[in-house]
């Protein structure tokens, strides 16, 4: 009769289960490999933006600061239909 020790290191032996390890292994390095390349993407879509971002902010900087008065106004218009948008929503 052979034990559960036995039986377990038959069954870890076999050419099924070597096969099902190499398997995972193998599956392992391409989730690892994909991850990486995601990684990478999105890295390099999150520089993108962040620098869109600053050049964004900087246009605005430039508009607003020979014409405080007109941005101002559109400050307060921009907020007065904001607010109006959500008090129509109740």
């Amino acid at each position: 009769m052979t034990t559960a020790n036995q039986a377990y290191r038959q069954v870890a032996n076999s050419p099924a289960a070597r096969q099902a390890a190499e398997t995972a292994k193998s599956i392992g390095e391409e989730v690892s490999d994909f991850a990486s390349v995601v990684s990478r993407k999105a890295g390099k879509q999150f520089d993108r933006a962040k620098d869109r971002a600053a050049d964004l902010y900087e246009e605005a900087h430039e508009a607003t600061v020979p014409n405080p008065h007109i941005s101002l106004a559109v400050a307060l218009g921009l907020g007065f239909l904001l607010g109006a948008i959500l008090v129509g929503r109740r």
